[in-house]
């Protein structure tokens, strides 16, 4: 067992990457209640709005947020596939490390045998 599955194309990736930068992770944390413009963005997190847009852009094409124009607006608000593909990518890591513990287990416990 690899530990990985057999369908990753590297979009894990690409996700950790964009949530490196800890702009960008505070981006995301603020979405999570809500979407919102990229004025309320850069007000909330005390950003000029260039810079916030930056972030917003390397957001949008790693595929994490998806824009939509309201009239001269452009509206932020987070894609759900990238944080399901992300939490099935560790799911893969939490049952190798359970199998690991769980042999671990028996190990231990036919080493206590052994002794009695």
């Amino acid at each position: 067992m690899s530990g990985m599955p057999e369908n990753n194309s590297g979009k894990e990736v690409t996700t950790l990457g964009a949530l490196a930068e800890p702009n960008r992770m505070a981006i995301v944390e603020l979405l999570r209640d809500g979407p919102l413009t990229v004025g309320e963005i850069a007000d909330r997190l005390q950003l000029r709005q260039p810079q916030a847009s930056k972030h917003l852009k390397v957001l949008s094409e790693s595929g994490i947020l998806e824009v939509k124009a309201d009239a001269n607006r452009r509206i932020y608000k987070l894609r759900l596939e990238p944080f399901q593909a992300l939490d099935s990518w560790l799911s893969s890591f939490r049952k190798l490390m359970e199998e690991r513990f769980d042999n671990l287990e028996e190990y231990l416990r036919e080493l206590q045998n052994k002794d009695k």
